[in-house]
């Protein structure tokens, strides 16, 4: 049997270029977006030498034009396990575990991406997905209903099916049938006008939840959004007008920083788009819509802690302001909050990643010298490990302020990992562990080389 086959890295990133692709002649405005998106960061990079330096000894400079996430809704446990094992032929793997119930939205979720550094170097591709919670729905009928629509679905065609399955039994794709993968794959996620249900049955799902809707009418998970990664969101968010795109109200998250702390996010509003439903009826639907974000530094359990006790603090007092507002209300909230890298690595706030400078690669062993001493000594160098993941309540803020929904506290407080895990066929593996454990290797490779 040949076993030459391409990396599964090779594939991912074909695939993110087709999705991106196929996005842009989907929705036009996505490759406005795009375009100022890259003007900025092209800005913000001649602005900043320093930045530019930094990025490019992170190894991040290189994957910042290519950087996407994507979000997908699917309704049933079969369609959930079959997604997974579709990304793992891409080296894409189930990462945390996100409630969104808690911010009254009827889904729980996790984010497909890939786990080791040089993966995350050549393409950090990543697919937020959604399983909606039908448990949560308060009409009998009406849950009985989603579930016979969905049931008789299929998302995944034939040819992605076989391919999916001979990647399993061979450990790998050739070129040929890579090709056919992303090909065949990128059919789940392309977007129909055509709803698989009549206008009543839509229109009932829609006033339980627009997101409902959302998931069970259509014939797939259309891709909703795919964000790219910008280095400054408040100017793209200033710029949006301008370029006939009109922005969500607030960028959801932390406030802008000198040391930038996990995700931030903002987005135009959804699109309201024609659809045909059975019967010929006529209609509009509102899904699709355009992402950014700014990356941060990852946070450890302490820092995460933090993070949350302020935001709540924040939410208190920034509801109906608006963004320019809402972020200096949100700034003076996170004063206490360090703002320097050393001391965020000081008080375990931060995740870092350790490497020797080149004065450390020259040096000599210095026995019994702690971390600490290497660092001021300037044999190590401390670099604040990037943020891969999400934040369930900024996503189920961008949910919200593009299907036009509120929060509906009927779904609230109904977090199970457990079911979730069980309609995915796997554990997924705790984002924390994976900061941790790279931190980890990373202070034993120097001290290893040092001491």
């Amino acid at each position: 049997m040949s076993t030459d086959f391409l990396s599964s890295d090779e594939i991912r990133d074909r695939f993110s270029k087709a999705m991106s692709a196929m996005y842009q002649a989907e929705v036009p405005q996505y490759s406005t977006l795009l375009e100022l998106v890259e003007t900025v960061n092209r800005e913000t990079l001649g602005k900043a030498p320093a930045l530019a330096e930094r990025l490019a000894a992170h190894d991040e400079l290189a994957r910042l034009g290519v950087e996407r996430h994507g979000a997908i809704r699917v309704g049933s446990a079969d369609e959930l396990a079959m997604l997974r094992r579709l990304f793992a032929v891409m080296g894409m793997f189930p990462v945390g575990y996100y409630d969104l119930s808690e911010a009254g939205v009827p889904v729980h979720s996790t984010a497909f991406r890939p786990i080791d550094d040089a993966a995350l170097a050549r393409n950090p591709f990543r697919i937020f997905t959604s399983l909606l919670r039908l448990e949560l729905i308060e009409s009998p009928e009406l849950r009985r209903r989603a579930e016979e629509i969905l049931a008789r679905r299929d998302i995944f065609t034939p040819g992605v099916r076989e391919l999916i399955a001979r990647c399993e039994a061979q450990g790998g794709l050739n070129e040929a049938d890579a090709e056919r993968f992303v090909a065949e794959a990128l059919e789940t996620f392309r977007w129909h006008q055509e709803a698989t249900v009549d206008l009543a049955t839509y229109e009932a799902l829609h006033e339980e939840h627009r997101l409902i809707a959302d998931v069970v009418c259509f014939r797939g998970p259309h891709i909703n959004h795919l964000t790219p990664r910008t280095l400054d969101i408040d100017e793209v968010q200033r710029r949006m007008p301008a370029a006939g795109m009109n922005p969500k109200a607030v960028i959801e998250g932390p406030p802008r920083r000198d040391c930038p702390i996990l995700l931030r996010q903002t987005s135009f509003k959804a699109l309201e788009e024609a659809i045909r439903f059975a019967g010929e009826q006529q209609g509009t639907h509102t899904a699709r819509f355009g992402e950014i974000e700014q990356r941060g530094m990852a946070l450890t359990a302490k820092g995460r802690e933090l993070y949350d006790r302020l935001l709540n603090e924040a939410r208190l007092q920034t509801a109906g302001l608006a963004n320019e507002e809402h972020q200096r209300v949100l700034g003076e909230v996170f004063a206490d909050f360090p703002d320097r890298d050393d001391e965020l690595r000081r008080q375990e706030l931060a995740f870092f990643h350790y490497r020797l400078s080149e004065a450390g690669e020259k040096a000599s062993k210095q026995p019994g010298a702690d971390l600490e001493a290497l660092i001021e000594g300037g044999l190590v160098v401390a670099q604040p490990i990037t943020y891969e993941d999400f934040l369930p309540v900024s996503a189920a803020g961008i949910f919200q302020s593009n299907l036009g929904g509120g929060e509906n506290q009927a779904y609230a407080g109904n977090a199970n990992r457990d079911a979730f895990e069980a309609a995915l066929g796997a554990p997924v593996t705790d984002e924390l562990a994976l900061y941790a454990d790279r931190q980890e290797a990373s202070r034993r490779r120097v001290l290893d080389a040092l001491t």
